[in-house]
Order: C-alpha cells, then sequence, then structure tokens
C-alpha cells in the first residue's frame, strides 16, 4: 500500500460524502468565499486608537477581534471575551498574542462560508485560548505566504504550487497554545513555511485534511507536543518538514489515519528529514465518523511515506486495523535511513511494515510485533550492517468506509482553558528552546497521557 500524501489527501467531501475532483465545487466555494470574508479581513481601520497599557480588549475597546488586532502594538496582548465571532482575523504585527478569556465559549465561527479562522504572518506571534470551527480551509494559520490570494486558497492548500521560498521566507517564531479547532475544511492547526515554534496542549477534530499540519520547513525547530487530535481524516501530519522537528506526547486517537511523515514534490524542499515521533499514543485510527480522504487511507497508526532520518521510539502504536508502523516509497521519493525503535505495537492488522526498496530503514523491540516481511527485525535489525533489499511488506486488507462531510463531525467536550488568562502575555521568542525527546516515555496507554 502506498501511503497517501498531504496533496493526495485532497478534500473532496466539503459537503456531501463522497470524491470531488482538484478545482471542483470546494474550490468554487473558496473562491465565492472571498467577498464574504474580506471585509473582516481589511487593514487597518482608521479609527483604530490604542487603549492605554499593553492589553487591548474585545469588545470593551473594539468591537471585533480584527479591528483590535489592527490597533495593537508589538508586544501587545489582545484579550477577547466570551462570545461568538463570526470573522476571519489577520495577524501581521510581530509579536502580539491573541488570548481568549475563556478557551470554550470565546469562539471564532467561520459558518462554512469563511475561509481561514486567524492567519498569523507576524513573526513572533501567538494564538491561545480560544476556539475555532466551521471555516473553508484553516481553523489556525501560521505561515511566511504574504500574498492574500495564497492565504485564500489555503497558502499550502488546494490548487496550490510548490512555493517560491526566496519570495516568501519562513515566518520566525510562532506559538498555539489550547486552542481547540473542530471542524474546518483543511487543517486545524497549520504551520506552513514557519519554523521555531510551538503547537502545544491543543485539540484538534474533524478536520478533512488533518487536525496538526507542519509542512514545508527547513529547519522547522518546532514542537508538537501535548496535543489531542481525533477524528480527522489524519490526525497528524509531516510534509517536506525537516531538522528539528519534534512530535512527542500526543494522543492520536480515533482518526482515519493517525500520524504521516512525507515527502513530495507538490510542495518545496523535499525530501523530508530528521523527525522525532516520540512518547506519543497513536490508537484506533480506524473511526467512519471522519472526513474521507480523496483516496482512502484508512486504518494505519504511523506511516512514512519517503521520509528520510526520522526516529519512531517508545510510541503505544495499538488497534490500527490495516498496520501500525508502516514504511513506503513514493515515487521519486525512497524513505531511507527511518529507525522504528522501542515502540509497543500491538493488536494491528500488521504491527510493522516495511514496503520500502531501501536497505537503510531499520527496527528494533517492537514488542509484540506482527511483522511484513517476516522477521522484519532481524531481517532490518538497527546497529547491523544491511541485507540489502528484502520482499516488499503489506498491511493488513482493509477497506475504507464512507466518511461525512467536515463540518457534521461532532463537536468536541470542553477543553481545559488557562488557569489565569488575565496573565502578561508571553510573545514566540526562543522558541522551542531545549527539547528532550527522551522526557517522554512509552505511554502505558492513550488515557494516561495528559489532556490538553
Amino acid at each position: 500500500m502506498q501511503l497517501l500524501t498531504a496533496r493526495q489527501f485532497r478534500i473532496r467531501s466539503a459537503f456531501l460524502s463522497g470524491r470531488r475532483p482538484p478545482g471542483g465545487p470546494l474550490a468554487l466555494l473558496l473562491a465565492g468565499s472571498l467577498a464574504l470574508s474580506g471585509c473582516s479581513s481589511s487593514g487597518t481601520s482608521s479609527d483604530a486608537r490604542h487603549p492605554e497599557g499593553t492589553v487591548v480588549r474585545v469588545p470593551q475597546d473594539f468591537p471585533n477581534i480584527q479591528k483590535a488586532v489592527d490597533a495593537a502594538r508589538e508586544g501587545d496582548t489582545v484579550l477577547v471575551s466570551p462570545g461568538t465571532y463570526q470573522e476571519s482575523v489577520r495577524i501581521t504585527k510581530p509579536r502580539v498574542v491573541l488570548r481568549g478569556a475563556d478557551r470554550n465559549t470565546v469562539v471564532l465561527d467561520g459558518g462554512v462560508r469563511l475561509v481561514n479562522g486567524v492567519t498569523v504572518t507576524g513573526p513572533g506571534s501567538v494564538v491561545e485560548n480560544l476556539t475555532v470551527h466551521g471555516f473553508l480551509a484553516n481553523g489556525v494559520l501560521f505561515t511566511g505566504v504574504t500574498d492574500e490570494k495564497l492565504q485564500q486558497r489555503g497558502a499550502g492548500g488546494s490548487a496550490y504550487d510548490p512555493l517560491d521560498t526566496a519570495r516568501f521566507p519562513a515566518v520566525q517564531g510562532f506559538r498555539a497554545t489550547r486552542v481547540t479547532a473542530y471542524d474546518n475544511g483543511l487543517y486545524g492547526i497549520y504551520a506552513f513555511d514557519a519554523r521555531a515554534g510551538v503547537i502545544e496542549d491543543s485539540y484538534a477534530s474533524g478536520g478533512a485534511d488533518s487536525g496538526i499540519y507542519v509542512g514545508q520547513c527547513k529547519p522547522c525547530d518546532t514542537l508538537v507536543r501535548g496535543n489531542t487530535v481525533e477524528r480527522n481524516a489524519v490526525g497528524i501530519e509531516l510534509t517536506n518538514s525537516s531538522d528539528g522537528l519534534y512530535v512527542l506526547g500526543n494522543r492520536v486517537v480515533g482518526n482515519r489515519v493517525g500520524v504521516t511523515v512525507n515527502s513530495n514534490d507538490l510542495e518545496a524542499l523535499a525530501p523530508q528529514h530528521g523527525a522525532v515521533i516520540a512518547g506519543n499514543a497513536v490508537t484506533d485510527n480506524n473511526a467512519v465518523d471522519t472526513p474521507e480522504q480523496a483516496d482512502g487511507g484508512f486504518g494505519i497508526g504511523i506511516g512514512i511515506g519517503g521520509g528520510t532520518a526520522n526516529r519512531i521510539e517508545r510510541n503505544l502504536v495499538r488497534g490500527n486495523r490495516a498496520a501500525g508502523v508502516v514504511i513506503t516509497d513514493p515515487p521519486g521519493h525512497p524513505a531511507a535511513g527511518n529507525q522504528v525503535q522501542g515502540n509497543r505495537t500491538e493488536a494491528n492488522g500488521v504491527d510493522l511494515v516495511l514496503a520500502s526498496a531501501d536497505p537503510g530503514n531499520c527496527f528494533a523491540g517492537n514488542q509484540p510485533a506482527v511483522q511484513s516481511p517476516d522477521d522484519l527485525e532481524g531481517l532490518a535489525a538497527c546497529g547491523t550492517p544491511s541485507r540489502g533489499p528484502l520482499p516488499a511488506g503489506r498491511t493488513a486488507p482493509v477497506q475504507a468506509p464512507p466518511g461525512i462531510p467536515f463540518h457534521q463531525v461532532k463537536a468536541p467536550p470542553a477543553q481545559p482553558s488557562l488557569p489565569d488568562p488575565g496573565a502578561p502575555g508571553r510573545p514566540a521568542v526562543g522558541l522551542p528552546g531545549a527539547v528532550d525527546p527522551e522526557a517522554y516515555p512509552l505511554p502505558a496507554t492513550a488515557d494516561a497521557l495528559p489532556k490538553p
């Protein structure tokens, strides 16, 4: 089975179950939504007057979030009171902290007509302690793409060509903390052409492509930790994202596919290289109440499609009907140098699958483990000379069931809010700091991980 890439997963079931061709109804809906969302994404208001202090309040100082963000100065916190805000927000200034006073009752609602919830191009800016849902593309987007037309297409979303990284250098510094992103048409929380950031203690569901996505960064210098992703087409997706990338201590449960690590030529900076995926619970990724992928991936825990030199360590990978961990070669990008060690892989269709022809991938200490090809850990043991190409392994045969439209995935329960939303804001400077993957042990169960 060839692992699906991010762009092969292109959303085809935006409003009705079933597949839709590229450039079809979703593209028309995205284009048509520009007129609806443009006014709420406008530039600085002529009547925006900065209040005293470093906190700008909504609605006390300004009636909506965009006007408050426009008035904010570098280093300010925009503090949003409980309410439903039917707007798209763009943060272009550096070091602005956008914070909800309550995570569950400060809600940006796209109404399945606006494109992006919050788009951040200002370096060092932060989105925290709020909910975003019902947007046609992304809940929260951190990106160096400053062209608004590309942003409205999702920045790295559908109808996308490889980005000119010289024209759009990566945004430096970002953070998403305690964000709830659900029922969005591409990604819940999306870092694309962005580096030096953290996505933490957040929740994403109902993403028609993936709940959390990190794409096109080298080096990424990014940490994805302590999040819960469920009922997405893909839980966590990494494409052409290389070096200094850590995915640690996340709950990836009940998606169609748990975690994917991909290389492809539809984005810049291929091949993907050097991520560490450790201490995560990746379980039961066979959920039917999820958006349907374009090409039908289903029942996979962790899949590496053309990724290189990644470390998959101390993860609980259980109950995924097709495969626990699978390594494949998409066209033009052989998977090489990946190490799969010390994971608990059990009750999957097949626990470990090597379908890559490259002899540089290795497996060790993943117990118990049903392996394909047989005796995979003996034939491709870590720390021993390679024995050359092996017979191609196979996943268990699984037929992907029909999915549901992204906006019909059930809303999540209330999530933990910041304990002190009135505390001074912390811009995203000097992130992610020192990262120690060894501090993330093998989870005993998915519930053993702290919930965001």
